[in-house]
């Protein structure tokens, strides 16, 4: 099986374990894209980066599921990784990076990319929060969560009454959450965050693209325009 074969067969997991629209598999089809965006004229192992960025998000589901917040989807997406990985008869020190690419890919999760790879799979997953695509990403949890369109709130006092642990913890009541709230405390943060230069250029656009938008709806919900 050439490794071509086994991107299908690693594609086609990751399919059926995703159901949220938010993060399915077109988000995982623009995040492997971005990759290869982000990887040109850099040294990096493709077979890692493409591999991780097809199975990044398995776990995605389940954490939505967890109400108690404990469930990790960049945990399970390594241990599928693992699995999978093994079952296609890649060497260990393949499997133990595309590991590490997945288990540090997450926004609020503690542990820093290290290597290029997870480097460049997490500024692609964070760039697809941005820009058009990310505003529509944003509603479509809006309707999932029966979230709010728009909040006008004291961002001090939300953080403190409905995030737990600090401005980057879990949401725990998501009807409260809105796309205005989520930019004020991480999309319009994200470019500092990221790690490629190239990634930066990308956030640096798509970031005000998401905040012109932001600035508009305000104006219309206040019958301004």
């Amino acid at each position: 099986m050439n490794f071509g074969e086994q991107l299908k067969k690693i594609r086609l997991i990751s399919e059926k374990m995703m159901s949220c629209s938010a993060h399915d598999c077109a988000h995982v089809d623009r995040v492997y894209n971005l990759c290869l965006t982000l990887a040109k004229g850099q040294k990096v192992d493709l077979q890692v980066l493409e591999m991780a960025a097809l199975i990044h998000d398995v776990g995605r589901e389940a954490e939505h599921n967890d109400k108690t917040g404990k469930t990790d989807h960049a945990k399970i997406g390594a241990d599928v990784a693992e699995n999978v990985l093994r079952d296609l008869g890649f060497d260990e020190s393949k499997i133990l990076h595309v590991k590490e690419c997945i288990l540090s890919h997450r926004f609020r999760g503690k542990i820093i990319p290290k290597s290029l790879e997870a480097k460049i799979l997490f500024d692609a997953d964070k760039l697809d929060t941005l820009g058009a695509i990310g505003i529509a990403r944003s509603y479509v949890w809006v309707g999932k969560n029966n979230a709010k369109i728009y909040t006008d709130v004291d961002l001090n006092s939300y953080v403190d009454e409905n995030i737990e642990g600090g401005v980057f913890g879990r949401i725990k009541d998501k009807t409260k959450h809105s796309p205005q709230i989520e930019f004020d405390l991480k999309f319009g943060n994200i470019k500092e965050k990221l790690f490629t230069k190239e990634a930066k250029k990308i956030a640096t656009e798509r970031t005000k693209f998401y905040s012109d938008f932001l600035k508009r709806l305000e104006k219309e919900i206040e019958g301004k325009l």
